[in-house]
């Protein structure tokens, strides 16, 4: 590791910062499971699943810290069963990993050092107390495969484990959750709690209370995908084609007819924009009242034809817009951007638009996390973002040493003044590198990127495996053989990828000699807009002590700069083609990416903001429909506000079947309620920014009209069940509610929202006005 970052945590530690945690006191008794060894290799598997059986009948539903001997016990039947499991000795940092998890900590472990193993162990053990533990992992094929190769492990300690996902039935989830440990992506989580929220039988819910969340690839998770809500939308509406907006300002030009930031984040049409938008319209004025839908409409369009970029942030495959995951390089199952945007984009690509349904409830990740009581993770990039832990989840961060002294050589980065000149850097130091044997490892921040390295090199007859998000199908394969002798990788990212480089190929044939050429060399091409995605390629070589390189090549043109700190420093004399050796240039970078990684934290602290009322809202509005679901409010409140028609369907249909037609009713009345809430949030939303043009603050502003609106929620609930209930179709068989004008979505449907570029629209609408307003009153 770089001696500044060695540097960094320990003045970290000296002051108590966040990520400064030590596993104090902890060695000791890894020691002490040392000797347990050779006593627990003398039983039978037998043997050691009644040793796990005592020590779960000592344990359970114990609350606290683990004693001393309780967590020796549980260290020392883990490296047990995972050695005869997996031929796989923990070694004695992974057990301190475990005990630190078990106290609710999120550890830092270097790529290569068996987080894997750590987490079923401490999941193991977290269920040998008596506790329900869900893994949360990034995707489905994290969850299925861990929980498959840890399976012998679970198996060993008396331990039931099951996985979930996109593929699970409703029951096949219900039989996964009843196990003690479930591997699962942390979305499939969110949507089963979405789905749950709406159930109307109590035998339909599958998943249990949250216990325990061990979270890996913890930052990813709980940072970068904090923020997004996860969505269940219902009812089948067929789309308007937004065509027509997008062929309007198809043809527009830069600087004429729009202009965008140089950091390519916000884009706003000029006067000259504006009128020949409204020509191609037929409108006479954009800004005119009752025109506030269509404006809002040409400004998506706009974002979506200037600021979003195919192959970039998005594919076209089959048909349909599939977004990119930037932080993994993947494209992102199940994502969208918000209807309106995304629907540009598909207009703007010539396809047809997709459905648009009303939103029936959705859930920000973060307080999918923050519901479980006890909540603990592993990364390998966690120290960097110990400051966002401790403030959105009130964890703490913890470094572990590697198992062998990390002996990679971290280069300085190598800088040009255009991509042209760093391109032609890169695929030289690949065919020099190349030329020796050694394996090389390019990592890139986006498909086109991607696919015009690996289409370079193969002009130059040299074989490479590139893999990006238009096809990840033989991900393991191709990073488990980025290791082997004159092996060259391209990758979108290797965050997450969950496959270690072994040097010499997946079964060390040929380490030595590898190690010998220096080990796997680690290219990136332009640093990422966060240091934990440049580390976590850094990491990917040098495992476990071996030899290894890791260099950025970058650009002062590529797209972190000119987002972020366009403001280049003067490097003129230097050589248009050869590395640019100026401090001024190097300090320029590292700005630009603090710059992006303040944004993203703002964006967090914004978005959490938003959210916090509404999830507080939505908290009370749970809380009263489990009362409903379980209980008997309904009956009383309806049998209470129409008591003439409750007693004469009582005769006719019996307590039991009106009481449960009354559940229905309101239930529905509920969920529609909470759905019009949604609606209205999301507009207000949209245009509170506003509210700034009057000096207000538009969160403020928002948190006043939306807590207005609450206030009155459940009694309007209860007032229109009572309404519905005076129209109801109720017999012996139930409440019939087609008939009843109470019919749910016939089906519905999950998605996740990338992105909320809402508060760009908002600053390029002010901007617009504003200058229309200043130029209004010039005239004057």
């Amino acid at each position: 590791m770089g001696s500044s970052g060695a540097l960094a945590r320990s003045v970290r530690r000296l002051l108590g910062r966040p990520g400064s945690v030590q596993p104090t006191g902890l060695r000791p008794l890894v020691r002490r499971a040392g000797e347990r060894e050779a006593a627990l290799r003398e039983l039978s598997d037998a043997g050691l699943r009644e040793a796990a059986d005592a020590l779960r009948s000592r344990v359970q539903g114990a609350d606290g810290r683990w004693d001393d001997d309780a967590s020796v016990e549980v260290c020392a039947l883990g490296r047990e069963a995972a050695r005869r499991a997996l031929g796989e000795r923990a070694f004695d940092v992974q057990l301190v990993g475990v005990l630190s998890l078990l106290r609710g900590t999120v550890v830092e472990m270097a790529t290569g050092e068996g987080k894997t193993l750590v987490g079923a162990l401490a999941a193991a053990a977290f269920a040998l107390r008596g506790r329900r533990v869900h893994v949360l992992s990034v995707n489905d094929y994290l969850a299925r495969r861990d929980a498959e190769w840890m399976g012998p492990v679970y198996d060993l300690l008396g331990v039931s484990v099951a996985h979930v996902t996109q593929e699970s039935t409703r029951r096949e989830r219900r039989d996964a959750y009843a196990r003690d440990v479930v591997h699962v992506a942390v979305g499939e989580v969110g949507f089963d709690t979405l789905r749950d929220r709406l159930c109307t039988d109590s035998a339909d819910v599958v998943l249990p209370d949250p216990d325990v969340a061990i979270v890996d690839e913890a930052d990813a998770v709980m940072i970068d995908e904090a923020r997004i809500p996860l969505v269940l939308a219902g009812g089948i509406d067929p789309g308007t084609s937004d065509a027509e907006v997008a062929r309007a300002v198809a043809g527009l030009v830069e600087g004429r007819h729009y202009e965008a930031d140089a950091g390519g984040l916000t884009v706003h049409l000029t006067d000259a924009g504006v009128a020949e938008v409204e020509r191609a319209l037929g409108v006479a004025d954009l800004y005119a009242l009752g025109m506030e839908v269509r404006f809002s409409q040409v400004n998506v369009a706009l974002y979506a034809s200037v600021l979003l970029r195919r192959d970039v942030d998005y594919l076209v495959t089959e048909g349909s817009v599939r977004l990119v995951d930037a932080n993994r390089g993947r494209v992102a199952q199940r994502r969208r951007w918000p209807d309106g945007l995304h629907a540009a984009v598909e207009a703007k690509e010539g396809l047809t638009v997709g459905p648009r349904g009303e939103v029936l409830d959705q859930l920000i990740v973060q307080d999918l996390i923050a519901g479980y009581p006890t909540v603990c993770g592993m990364t390998g990039t966690a120290v960097i973002v110990a400051e966002q832990l401790r403030e959105f989840y009130r964890l703490e961060t913890g470094a572990l040493p590697t198992n062998l002294p990390c002996v990679r050589v971290d280069e300085p980065d190598r800088l040009y003044a255009g991509r042209e000149a760093r391109d032609a850097a890169l695929i030289d130091l690949i065919e020099r590198t190349h030329a020796t044997g050694r394996p090389v490892l390019v990592g890139s921040r986006d498909v086109s990127t991607s696919e015009r390295i690996g289409a370079a090199l193969r002009d130059l007859g040299l074989n490479c495996a590139v893999l990006n998000a238009r096809d990840d199908t033989e991900e393991a394969a191709i990073i488990a053989g980025a290791g082997a002798i004159g092996a060259i990788t391209v990758s979108t990212q290797m965050a997450g990828r969950g496959t270690d480089i072994r040097l010499g190929g997946p079964d060390g044939a040929d380490h030595d000699q590898v190690a010998d050429l220096g080990g796997l060399l680690v290219i990136g091409v332009g640093r990422y807009h966060t240091r934990r995605l440049d580390d976590q390629l850094r990491g990917r070589a040098g495992r476990q002590g071996d030899p290894g390189t890791s260099v950025f090549l970058t650009g002062l043109d590529d797209d972190l700069i000119t987002r972020h700190a366009p403001d280049v420093p003067d490097v003129s004399t230097a050589d248009a083609d050869g590395p640019i050796d100026d401090d001024a240039a190097r300090r320029h970078v590292e700005h630009a990416q603090r710059v992006a990684e303040g944004a993203l934290l703002d964006t967090h602290r914004t978005t959490w903001r938003y959210n916090r009322q509404l999830h507080l809202q939505r908290e009370e509005v749970l809380a009263h429909r489990r009362e409903v679901l379980h209980g008997d409010t309904a009956a009383d409140l309806l049998e209470e506000r129409r008591p003439d028609r409750w007693a004469r369907l009582r005769e006719t249909v019996g307590e039991a079947v009106l009481a449960e037609a009354a559940r229905q009713i309101l239930l529905y009345e509920l969920d529609r309620a909470w759905s019009d809430h949604l609606g209205f949030t999301t507009e207000l939303r949209e245009g509170i920014h506003l509210r700034a043009l009057g000096r207000q603050s538009p969160i403020m502003a928002f948190h006043a009209e939306t807590q207005h609106a609450f206030a009155t929620l459940i009694t309007r609930a209860h007032r229109r069940a009572a309404e519905s209930f005076d129209t109801a179709h109720i017999t012996g068989a139930g409440l019939d509610a087609d008939l009843s004008d109470l019919k749910r979505p016939g089906s519905t449907w999950t998605y996740m929202v990338h992105d909320n570029p809402f508060d760009s629209f908002a600053d390029a609408f002010l901007t617009t006005v504003g200058t229309r307003l200043r130029t209004a009153v010039r005239g004057d």
